[in-house]
């Protein structure tokens, strides 16, 4: 069996950037469980799946424009120190507040200057290239059985 579209896939993975830094890892953990072809994961990380079989693994290159996007200057903005709270006033502090249109976001602090912090709402992750490892540990397809429900009858089973 191999991953096609409707499929729901479990996928041990590392990612690293292309330093080799290790950024997020399922290695000793649950896996990664998704619907194949319905854009739940990074395009990038979708389109090196499709394919595999249970058991095998690889090593997939997702580039910033298939993974979370280009960094946008747009995404910087300034604010006055007394509006961030003491406790957050740190670089990568993760921060949620309402957008001017009404919607929640969630930016980090990217730099703290003298009278301003500056705000992130790119990804931390955009503009970078990301190596996942990946190893398709379960193919399930509606009407068949994936690989952890098939197991060998014991001895004077039938």
């Amino acid at each position: 069996m191999h991953v096609t579209a409707g499929d729901v896939v479990s996928v041990e993975y590392v990612i690293r950037l292309e330093d080799e830094q290790v950024i997020d890892t399922t290695v000793g953990e649950a896996p990664l469980v998704y619907t194949h072809g319905q854009h739940e994961i990074l395009r990038g990380l979708e389109a090196g799946l499709e394919g595999m079989a249970i058991g095998a693994a690889k090593r997939v290159t997702v580039m910033p424009v298939d993974g979370y996007g280009e960094r946008h200057p747009e995404g910087l903005f300034e604010v006055r120190r007394d509006r961030v709270p003491v406790e957050a006033q740190r670089v990568g502090a993760k921060l949620e507040t309402t957008a001017p249109d009404g919607r929640v976001v969630f930016p980090y602090v990217a730099e703290i200057k003298p009278e301003v912090i500056v705000l992130d709402l790119n990804h931390p992750l955009a503009g970078k290239t990301l190596v996942f490892d990946v190893r398709v540990i379960d193919i399930e397809r509606e009407g068949s059985l994936g690989a952890e429900e098939i197991a060998p009858a014991k001895k004077g089973e039938s």
